[in-house]
């Protein structure tokens, strides 16, 4: 496995973080998160509920184990620098400044494990003004400037399906510790590292500001990808389906319209006059017409699927997800990497991990009945 042998302390909670260190699960590394005895990560038992778990917190936690442990207390602080020791990599979700209150601050990590990558997956980002201040997703896709393009021109602005930020943010950190592992081999040094998710959606904004400070302004329904032409837009069906058609480029823009019967249709794709034209001929045709035209020709277009049917289509469309196993999106010499093995409970590994450090029995009971570390039957 790429990752064989690394060994990474998870201090995230909700999505991002665990998203994140799932992946590398997934890539082969050891991951152990580290929670309260107490409380600990409400998506835990957020429904719907599957397999004894919140369905969130069951999609991004597989293959990882926990320990319980009260950082709050010093005895808990100090079983967690004994962790670090053999740790290569500790991953962390609170805002700015919190691990240091809790006496773990990064320069702390690496004084005790020199080796170690650290990261930190933040909202604002460490060096922002805001970086204390509370934000989820939608705040972050707010400020980005996403948020405000997301929707038709003369209707509501519309939240995204899925945690754009959250997602972006937890791959970015991902590659930052990828890229610090590898830093690390080349030089024997560890490294600090901050993955800012609003600051992952603002680089990927970059093209529209540009374009935006050059005069082609950014606006709902008025950008190359975002409905500004007829040949890159979402229509309606007869039905209430909908087909997307992407046919940017000559080659497919051509086929797209002789398909229908529209040659005079092929100098006008960029042509923002014709869109009414394009979207009454698709009003009139259902999706499943439209879904036979498609087969016969190559011009980008596919049917919008609902939830249900992106489901079933899986097996065919991409069948390295159709197990339902967290599988990541790219393949190693023709073979797909997944996270295997159910999520933990919490505290589940406390006493196999803590025995590692070489902890007796009768100190993890004393240090349970304190209430430092969680050990399901020993609470």
């Amino acid at each position: 496995m790429l990752l064989s042998g690394i060994r990474v302390l998870d201090l995230t909670r909700l999505l991002p973080g665990p998203f994140a260190t799932q992946w590398l699960v997934a890539m082969g590394a050891e991951v152990i998160r580290v929670e309260p005895p107490a409380g600990g990560d409400w998506l835990r038992e957020m429904p719907p509920v599957v397999e004894g778990f919140g369905a969130w917190f069951a999609a991004v936690n597989r293959g990882k184990k926990s320990v319980a442990l009260q950082l709050k207390h010093p005895k808990g602080r100090e079983i967690f620098l004994r962790l670090v020791e053999s740790a290569d990599v500790v991953v962390e979700g609170f805002r700015p400044g919190v691990m240091a209150r809790l006496g773990l601050a990064s320069e702390t990590l690496l004084e005790r494990q020199p080796r170690l990558i650290y990261a930190a997956l933040t909202g604002y980002g460490a060096g922002s003004r805001w970086r204390e201040r509370a934000g989820h997703d939608l705040n972050y896709l707010a400020l980005a400037g996403f948020l405000g393009l997301n929707g038709p021109r003369e209707g509501p602005l519309i939240p995204p399906p899925a945690p754009v930020a959250d997602l972006g943010g937890a791959m970015a950190l991902v590659i930052a510790v990828l890229a610090g592992l590898l830093h690390r081999e080349r030089t024997g040094q560890g490294l600090i590292l901050d993955a800012s998710m609003l600051e992952v959606v603002v680089s990927w904004m970059q093209p529209f500001w540009r374009a935006h400070q050059a005069g082609v302004r950014a606006t709902r329904e008025g950008m190359p990808l975002n409905g500004a032409f007829p040949c890159y837009r979402v229509y309606p069906t007869a039905d209430g389906g909908a087909m997307a058609l992407a046919a940017l480029e000559p080659t497919f823009w051509r086929a797209f319209c002789e398909a229908v019967g529209r040659p005079e249709w092929i100098p006008r794709a960029f042509d923002p006059a014709l869109i009414p034209e394009v979207a009454a001929l698709f009003r009139s045709r259902t999706r499943a017409e439209w879904e036979a035209l498609r087969a016969g020709i190559e011009a980008c277009l596919e049917p919008v699927l609902e939830p249900d049917e992106a489901i079933e289509g899986l097996s065919t469309i991409a069948p390295a997800f159709a197990t339902g196993l967290p599988t990541l999106p790219f393949a190693v010499n023709g073979e797909r990497l997944f996270a295997a093995g159910p999520p933990p409970r919490q505290g589940e590994h406390t006493r196999e991990i803590l025995q590692r450090l070489g902890y007796e029995a009768a100190e993890l009971e004393e240090l349970a009945r304190q209430g430092i570390v969680g050990i399901p039957g020993m609470d």
